[in-house]
């Protein structure tokens, strides 16, 4: 089978696809971000543990075993990111998932790859 001339089917983009291909391209780069970020372990378990309610640093540490230069570096990765919230309550700041669309995103993986006891 040979493909000649003609054998392929030209068209035209319109302005309203392009358009659309302009927001896949915004949003495939915003995907990209938010995976970015969720391809640390360390960050990926302070996400899942905070989608969960607030917590500061020393729950954080207790509960995940994470070394506190550790988590302050990553939640300073997050903050600068502003997928985190900070609050101020005498000596210790409590952080929180700011980002509607990463706690969807954490639920999501949740599903797929934490254990639920059912087995």
């Amino acid at each position: 089978m040979s493909f000649g001339r003609g054998m392929f089917v030209r068209c035209d983009v319109s302005s309203a696809l392009a358009l659309d291909v302009e927001r896949l391209r915004e949003a495939a780069a915003q995907a990209v971000s938010a995976l970015k970020l969720l391809a640390n372990e360390d960050r990926l378990l302070l996400l899942c543990q905070l989608s969960q309610g607030e917590a500061c640093v020393s729950d954080l540490e207790g509960r995940l075993g994470i070394r506190q230069p550790t988590l302050s570096q990553q939640l300073g990765v997050l903050r600068n990111e502003g997928v985190v919230e900070t609050r101020r309550e005498g000596k210790n700041i409590y952080y929180r998932v700011a980002s509607p669309e990463l706690l969807q995103l954490l639920a999501t993986l949740y599903r797929l790859y934490c254990p639920q006891g059912d087995d």
